[in-house]
């Protein structure tokens, strides 16, 4: 099965599905970001399949680090997979154990031994029987995409009737899917229309994908080069790079878009991950067709011994920190969705370039039984899941989501850094 997932690889890149000439970033950002990631690994402490995929993506296979990530994944592949996770997290395990030349259908660690595939397979299944019953999935449409992206790749079944799904939501007029939505599920409508000989299936699939494609790169022009924010770059770009056959004959200015990336300081392990496949000229559709007798080239080569990276952890700061002056930060906390409703104020000091989260100990410090919070760790940082005991749920697919002057926030709890007498609201929301 290994075999039949690389030759499907190689086809889709026979095909010209995933490089676009031209587009080369400068080798100092791309060692640069190669070696934050590598210094991520043992920092973050847990394991992150995206930032082992991302590795493999660039070449960076040789380090101490990036072998013990692999095991790490497999460790934790055939201990959780089952039970504990979303089937987008299994379909970024599958895609990992792909790009590190590790059939993701015979996974063996501690003892244990189990098939990836079929279990995305399962959670596929599940994801698609509440689709059909509720018109929307278990978790998200973003790990739809990723499901059927790691299922074609696969050569497994149950992608194509997700692609059908991926394609009409794309072209509904409703439509108000992220850019990362698009783009993961651009990859996945990719790798399917390279694997069917269904016309009608096609003729959806390139609809539906022309515009994605083309929806991006109006985007980029009126941003100036970026699509939608700098975070969701790096899935842009993989999407722009797979689907150059949808927006022909039309140009795409890749270069425009690598500059807009040069200019910006990637610090989160997760964004790098998602932004570095591009800068080489990859994207997720070549796991499963690296050649993975070929070693890193020498410039590349990051460090082999494992080392922390504090300043990838975010800047709380202190109380006590002298070195920057106070700022003030207002921050309202409302629910209106559940329960007795309620909208909370109050006004904090924190250290200039404090993170929000800092913000938000300040305020639960001031008054606990108003503001406080719990957060969980995520592969983007700490994410808050229950503020004054209302907790975010997936069954009922609400969360709290951060505001400014009305606008949701790009970054999260642990990057976004308010400025002097910044709004901050956290408004417990439905998605």
């Amino acid at each position: 099965m290994l075999d039949t997932a690389f030759s499907i690889g190689v086809l889709l890149a026979l095909a010209g599905g995933t490089a676009v000439q031209g587009c080369v970033a400068p080798q100092q950002l791309v060692t640069e970001l190669v070696q934050r990631m590598e210094d991520s690994i043992k920092a973050e402490g847990t394991p992150n399949p995206s930032v082992l995929l991302a590795l493999n993506l660039a070449g960076a296979t040789g380090s101490n680090t990036r072998k013990w990530l692999l095991q790490e994944i497999q460790d934790e592949a055939v201990t959780r997979a089952q039970k504990d996770m979303t089937s987008g997290e299994v379909a970024l395990y599958v895609l990992s154990l792909f790009s590190s030349c590790r059939d993701p259908r015979h996974v063996q660690a501690l003892g244990l031994t189990v098939d990836l595939v079929q279990i995305l397979q399962q959670k596929m299944d599940e994801e698609m029987a509440r689709l059909e019953e509720d018109g929307i999935p278990k978790t998200t449409l973003y790990s739809v995409s990723l499901d059927a992206l790691a299922l074609c790749l696969a050569g497994a079944g149950g992608y194509q009737g997700a692609s059908v799904i991926l394609a009409k939501q794309v072209l509904s007029p409703d439509n108000d899917l992220s850019v990362d939505t698009r783009a993961v599920a651009a990859l996945a409508m990719t790798c399917t229309y390279g694997q069917t000989d269904l016309q009608d299936l096609r003729d959806l699939l390139w609809e539906a994908l022309s515009a994605v494609a083309n929806g991006f790169l109006d985007e980029q022009e009126e941003g100036n080069g970026i699509i939608g924010n700098i975070y969701s770059m790096g899935l842009a770009l993989q999407a722009l790079m797979a689907t150059g056959e949808f927006y022909a004959p039309r140009q795409w200015d890749c270069a425009q878009a690598f500059a807009a990336v040069s200019r910006h300081d990637y610090r989160l392990p997760m964004a790098i991950a998602q932004v570095l496949p591009p800068l080489v000229g990859r994207s997720y559709l070549d796991a499963a067709g690296l050649a993975c007798a070929t070693k890193m080239s020498p410039k590349l080569q990051p460090s082999l011994s494992p080392k922390l990276q504090p300043s990838l952890s975010p800047k709380l700061g202190t109380a006590g920190d002298h070195r920057a002056a106070d700022i003030e930060v207002h921050y309202t906390i409302t629910n209106t969705l559940q329960g007795t409703p309620f909208s909370y104020t109050t006004t904090v000091q924190v250290p200039a370039g404090s993170v929000l989260l800092r913000v938000l100990q300040a305020a639960q410090e001031k008054d606990p039984d108003i503001f406080s919070f719990q957060t969980e760790q995520t592969s983007w940082g700490p994410m808050v899941v229950s503020i004054h005991g209302l907790a975010a749920n997936e069954n009922r697919r609400t969360y709290w989501q951060y505001l400014s002057g009305g606008v949701p926030l790009q970054k999260g709890v642990g990057t976004y850094e308010p400025q002097n007498g910044e709004h901050i609201q956290a408004v417990f929301s439905t998605y």
